[in-house]
């Protein structure tokens, strides 16, 4: 068999793989208080974006906190869960110690920052000295108790979504991606850039090396041809 199709077979597992976009649109936080815990999350400055009721038996309420492409829910006849059950919910912050400020200046009870060395460690006070991304965080609490953990991210790991990602995280794919597709260009047929850079862009999102990614995306210029 020659090599052509198998290319372009490639190239089709590339631009298909993951074709089922799953996007995560809502988290439902169990309250005992719908009122109270809409003043809570009004006051942290998060977007009210509806609130309504059928009757007496249902009512929900939607909150998106600023920059977040999820939202929350709390409300009456949305869940069986316990009020005050819900833990670990992470709020990403490019600046650890200002969101904490923000949040106190707001009357909320913020935690102290603290960092982990590394997984499963102990905390540690204070933001992590080297301000690397994914190990310093805060803590707090709506009235009913449901647990936010704030995290701060700077610079994103391989593999997640481009919704997620952040203008240093693209900047740094992107002169990745210029670096390596001068070496492509250097040899390959005439192409336009745009296919190329998507291609290898997508592949580091996935989890592919920056090897890895020019190959694939040399695979998908050629099954474009």
């Amino acid at each position: 068999m020659s090599s052509a199709p198998m290319s372009k077979e490639h190239a089709s597992r590339i631009q298909t793989a993951g074709v089922a976009e799953m996007k995560l649109e809502v988290v439902v936080i169990p309250v005992a208080d719908v009122d109270r815990a809409k003043r809570f999350y009004g006051d942290l400055g998060w977007g009210l974006d509806a609130d309504f009721a059928v009757g007496n038996a249902f009512r929900v309420v939607q909150f998106t906190p600023p920059g977040s492409p999820c939202s929350i829910h709390f409300g009456t006849g949305l869940t069986s869960a316990v009020p005050g059950s819900a833990r670990g919910l992470y709020l990403i912050v490019s600046d650890i110690e200002a969101a904490r400020a923000e949040l106190v200046g707001r009357g909320v009870d913020v935690s102290e920052v603290f960092h982990r060395a590394g997984p499963g460690q102990p905390p540690l006070s204070g933001p992590d000295p080297q301000r690397r991304s994914y190990v310093s965080f805060a803590t707090f609490s709506d009235p009913d108790g449901n647990g936010w953990l704030l995290q701060e991210i700077k610079t994103r790991l391989p593999g997640r979504g481009l919704s997620n990602m952040d203008v240093p995280s693209l900047t740094d794919f992107l002169r990745e991606a210029e670096e390596r597709h001068g070496k492509y260009e250097s040899t390959a047929p005439k192409h336009h850039w745009s296919g190329w850079y998507a291609a290898y862009i997508v592949a580091r999102q996935r989890g592919r090396t920056p090897e890895e990614a020019a190959k694939d995306a040399g695979l998908h210029m050629e099954g474009a041809r």
